[in-house]
């Protein structure tokens, strides 16, 4: 089986990407192809700031959008609500005056009908918490699908890159391979096999230990040395100050000399030599 070509990939994700694009607009969740009602003249002038346009977010709608839209709507159907109950209510009621005979509704009949309102009460109190959980649920769904396809762009993006750094690497390991085939200049511990590689680095380990005995071995004869190189270098001070002092003595020796001075020196040096050649000539050295 051949390899994938890293641009033939690509370009069938751009396809898939387009074709995608194009039922983007069949694909919404809720598409709200028209108002609910085309406002009067009246509503406008009244709550003019409510609603700017109805048709602005169809087009291109956002979270913020939607719940604007749902809390318009939600304010419109409570008001449609109470207008209707209070039509049919005013009409039961005129009819039942002017029906005949008039509906004359006793108080048995009024205890049976408030319970049966308590019971369509709860009923409706029940309805409207299932439809609020399931509210919740397609909430959640909803935020979730939203950040899987934001992490599914996001993929798409780092894929549309892949190509071009697939080519990029496999010139690099080209050149790398041609460099390795053509470099004649390289230590040749450098083209060793795997085995004799280990064997190397086990020789130079036994090297570096044994480096690092004599290392420690010196570290400790060191103080000893220390101590004999200060003990020498003050015996140094010592003989340098009396290098010193000789050769002052010296220069002033000299300097007597050169000025005609004399303290019997270098006469009994004269005598001390003439007596030493005369006891080697005796002793027949």
């Amino acid at each position: 089986m051949s390899e994938p070509n890293p641009t033939q990939v690509l370009k069938q994700l751009q396809e898939l990407q387009q074709e995608h694009g194009d039922l983007k607009t069949q694909l919404n969740i809720i598409r709200i192809s028209e108002p609910i009602f085309s406002p009067t003249a009246e509503t406008q002038t009244a709550s003019p700031s409510k609603r700017n346009s109805d048709v602005s977010t169809l087009d291109n709608p956002t979270p913020a959008s939607l719940e604007a839209d749902l809390s318009h709507y939600k304010e419109l159907f409570s008001k449609l609500r109470f207008s209707y109950v209070e039509q049919v209510t005013k009409e039961k009621f005129l009819r039942a005056i002017v029906g005949d005979p008039p509906l004359v509704v006793g108080h048995n009949e009024n205890v049976e009908l408030e319970a049966q309102l308590a019971e369509v009460k709860a009923e409706l109190r029940a309805r409207k918490e299932e439809v609020r959980s399931m509210t919740e649920e397609m909430e959640k769904t909803g935020r979730d699908l939203a950040n899987r396809y934001k992490n599914v762009q996001l993929q798409l993006t780092k894929l549309s890159t892949l190509p071009e750094s697939i080519e990029n690497l496999e010139a690099t390991i080209e050149e790398l391979r041609a460099k390795q085939v053509t470099d004649t200049d390289a230590s040749s511990s450098q083209r060793l096999p795997l085995p004799a590689t280990l064997k190397l680095l086990s020789e130079r380990e036994a090297e570096l230990a044994a480096l690092d005995r004599q290392l420690a071995a010196v570290q400790n004869v060191l103080p000893r040395k220390t101590r004999e190189a200060e003990a020498v270098e003050r015996e140094l001070g010592v003989l340098e100050r009396r290098k010193a002092e000789a050769i002052a003595q010296a220069q002033e020796l000299q300097r007597k000399k050169e000025e005609g001075e004399s303290d019997g020196l270098e006469k009994m040096g004269r005598w001390y030599k003439s007596a030493e050649e005369t006891l080697k000539k005796l002793v027949g050295v």
